[in-house]
């Protein structure tokens, strides 16, 4: 089957990578450089199992800017362009994925196209009564990143939003790919599919602002938060697991998700979604006044991703905190080695781990590092696993 997929983020190429292992898949990237990569068997993304696959593992894998040329004989297309959060209009940028869809079907008007990218509820009902002809269905993703293909290999469940026989082929192609056997498969309507991702994800930020507001007041009252989280995860039905206290949620996924489902409620009765989003913000103003009481001259930022293994700076939570420190007066200072920039929004970025342990009173870390094992005196953070 030739296969195509637009869009070489986590989502997309992890995507490629699954189903090139039994099938001709092209992959098609504004960027050429990315294209580049691929071809040559290289990861453009840090997660360890596509490098590995794209290095080592026998794939039907080529990489294209020309779009057209792509579309043009493909059986099936997977769409997985970004579709970031608008604040102004306080709903996703569906942009990316719309145009893909009309140049597509400009050159293929009868491929299966499979829309990957996280979209409003409703939002592929609209394509297929605009575009009736066309064959549109919605596959959500459960993916981490840094881990997106493990999770493709090792799906916790595959959810595709078309009930007939479109949906079925393409389950059973992420199936034929996956490394699992009996991997829960369900197919849904359309906008039920766009639903469960949405649901999923704030379901994933209630737990962590959960966990989060527990530590803030463990904190606020000197209390031992390792003990309390392990009392109340030894309840059978919370688990001890993504219970990892931080500095907010962030990233690609869980910030632009809640606040899209808080749009899609905007005529509906509800409370906890706007409780969620509000606590985020919350526990940021927590932990920028617990590092502030510490009264610091300077304050070091150790990496802007949102958490190891990534590349992602978007959304990162140690930003929300950077920038109230910043307001107060304070100066910042970013340790981050993939920034390529001398500064990150009027703070000095350095590379040099020595000198930013030398010249931090106080050094902000999502996660715990051995790379900080000999300042720990100096260290803030609210890890206590040190894992995601």
């Amino acid at each position: 089957m030739d296969i195509v997929i637009a869009g070489t983020g986590y989502v997309g190429l992890s995507n490629a990578v699954v189903l090139a292992q039994h099938h001709h898949v092209t992959a098609v990237d504004l960027s050429s450089q990315k294209v580049g990569l691929i071809n040559r068997g290289i990861s453009p993304i840090i997660d360890p199992e596509i490098s590995d696959f794209l290095a080592n593992k026998k794939l039907d894998l080529t990489a294209t800017t020309n779009g057209d040329e792509a579309y043009a004989s493909a059986d099936v297309v997977i769409i997985a362009t970004p579709t970031n959060y608008d604040e102004d209009s306080n709903f996703f940028d569906t942009t990316s994925v719309e145009s893909v869809l009309d140049q597509l079907l400009a050159v293929n008007a009868g491929a299966l196209i499979v829309i990957k990218s996280t979209v409003p509820v409703g939002f592929t009902q609209r394509l297929r009564d605009e575009r009736p002809h066309a064959r549109i269905v919605f596959s959500p993703e459960f993916l981490r990143e840094g881990k997106a293909l493990y999770d493709n290999l090792h799906p916790s469940r595959i959810v595709v939003g078309d009930t007939g026989s479109d949906g079925q082929l393409f389950a059973d192609l992420l199936v034929e790919g996956a490394l699992d056997e009996d991997v829960p498969v369900l197919l849904t309507d359309a906008t039920e599919a766009e639903a469960i991702k949405l649901f999923a994800n704030t379901f994933l930020a209630i737990r962590v602002a959960y966990f989060n507001e527990l530590d803030t007041y463990a904190a606020t009252h000197g209390l031992n938060t390792a003990q309390i989280i392990e009392g109340v995860g030894l309840d059978p039905r919370i688990g001890n697991h993504y219970n990892n206290p931080s500095f907010g949620y962030g990233g690609y996924c869980l910030p632009k998700d809640t606040k899209q489902l808080l749009a899609n409620y905007q005529e509906v009765p509800q409370n906890l979604i706007q409780a969620v989003v509000s606590s985020n913000t919350t526990r940021k103003d927590f932990v920028a006044a617990d590092v502030l009481s510490l009264q610091p001259s300077v304050v070091g930022v150790y990496r802007l991703v949102m958490k190891a293994g990534s590349d992602n700076f978007r959304e990162s939570a140690i930003q929300g905190i950077m920038k109230r420190i910043k307001a107060k007066g304070i100066e910042v200072l970013v340790y981050e080695p993939e920034l390529a920039d001398e500064d990150f929004f009027n703070s000095e970025v350095i590379r040099d781990l020595d000198e930013f342990k030398r010249r931090s009173d106080v050094i902000l870390t999502n996660r715990k590092t051995s790379e900080l094992s000999d300042v720990t005196e100096k260290i803030y953070t609210r890890d206590i696993y040190e894992r995601d």
